[in-house]
């Protein structure tokens, strides 16, 4: 196995399987380690969907009445009777068609205005923003869903992982949690029977290493399961793979307390030219991917305990450029889905005639409250020890 050890950088003790494509980081807290919440119907899972590159929030969720969107966007701006009209004002982009049973059974909310003070424009910066829930002038090393876990995220059960990322090597914000990143669960099985931890006296570097390596053991052991026959039937493609994969992670989990969070990404979303056919092609991926995971959890009988909730590090400019394309913007839409979720609009919808100085949208909900909702009202945790201050909560949950 192809190991690399990364001393003291964010990405604590990152292992490496590139033979499999499989990487896994595993992180022990001080104290006692963080349990699952396990309610009368189990544990609850967290899915997050990274929209890498920076997500254009105005053709995601389209204000198709506002006569300003359409001066804005001479090109880009959607025909009003090709949107998917949710009300008189708004709607989904047509691609997106494979969500609205899940807006019609009311398990789909959308919160508007998503963005945070004092923006930051760099791909980098601004998702580690993101990831860490930290203030734009602010670096912190732990990942929003690690310090979740340090905050005594339940009281019942171990995890089998703390967390699972699909599709990347990047912990993101579950950095410093007892994670696994993975491309393919049963190649991360077959490449963990090699770490065998051994006792090597008087090198700590290496027997922490050695430690890690046992955890990643451990973990894999715990995702091995025969394989679940869904009926539900996935999207071809990366990310139509990545649901597959998430969804027999959590079918080989029932009856356990678990893995907490699962993390995909889909990408790149970072349409500088030519936008129309690219942002279309992902928000088919995205709409078809949601709506394929409702299904699989169905069956799994799991879906009434989980929230699946999308991310990226900004949105779009409201005024498109001379590419066809959008630049680096600030506040943008974001959806959360699940059986648990209180259907609708939250926040406010974009304005489009009060931009700021730099010609960007002006951001009404703090993403962080996203997180204190999830910290606070699905997984029972003080969103203030996790997110360093208070975030009113959003009433996107039933519970």
């Amino acid at each position: 196995m192809n190991t690399r050890l990364n001393t003291w950088s964010r990405r604590d003790w990152l292992l490496q399987a590139a033979a499999a494509g499989v990487s896994a980081s595993v992180c022990w807290h001080t104290g006692a380690r963080a349990q699952a919440v396990v309610s009368a119907r189990g544990p609850r899972v967290l899915v997050l969907v990274e929209l890498k590159g920076g997500n254009d929030g105005l053709n995601t969720v389209v204000p198709y009445a506002d006569p300003r969107y359409a001066a804005l966007r001479p090109t880009l701006a959607l025909p009003r009777d090709q949107v998917l009209a949710l009300d008189e004002r708004t709607g989904l982009h047509p691609e997106l068609k494979a969500l609205l049973p899940l807006w019609e059974r009311q398990e789909l909310a959308i919160v508007q205005g998503v963005g945070y003070p004092q923006p930051n424009l760099s791909h980098f910066r601004s998702i580690e923003i993101w990831e860490t829930a930290s203030r734009s002038n602010e670096y912190l090393e732990q990942g929003w869903v690690a310090r979740a876990m340090r905050a005594g995220l339940g009281t019942r059960q171990p995890y089998t992982a703390e967390g699972v990322v699909i599709g990347s090597g990047d912990l993101g914000a579950l950095a410093g949690a007892r994670a696994v990143a993975l491309t393919d669960p049963a190649a991360f099985v077959a490449q963990a029977r090699l770490a065998r931890p051994t006792s090597v006296a008087g090198n700590a570097a290496l027997q922490h290493l050695l430690q890690v390596e046992a955890g990643v053991s451990t973990a894999a052991e715990g995702l091995k399961a025969e394989r679940y026959p869904f009926t539900t039937e996935f999207p071809q493609g990366a990310f139509g793979n990545a649901v597959r994969a998430a969804a027999q992670v959590l079918a080989s989990q029932r009856g356990r307390a678990g893995i907490p969070v699962i993390t995909l990404t889909l990408g790149s979303f970072d349409t500088h030219q030519n936008q129309l056919a690219q942002h279309a092609g992902l928000l088919r991926q995205l709409g078809e991917g949601m709506a394929a995971f409702r299904g699989a959890l169905g069956e799994l009988g799991l879906w009434e305990q989980s929230l699946v909730m999308t991310f990226s590090e900004f949105g779009r400019r409201a005024r498109q450029n001379q590419s066809g394309g959008t630049d680096h913007g600030t506040s943008s839409a974001h959806l959360v889905a699940g059986g648990a979720v209180r259907g609708g609009f939250f926040g406010r919808a974009p304005d489009l005639d009060r931009l700021d100085e730099t010609q960007n949208l002006v951001y009404s909900t703090d993403f962080r409250q996203l997180y204190a909702t999830v910290a606070q009202q699905w997984w029972g945790v003080d969103a203030r020890t996790v997110l360093g201050g208070v975030f009113e909560p959003i009433p996107f949950l039933r519970t």
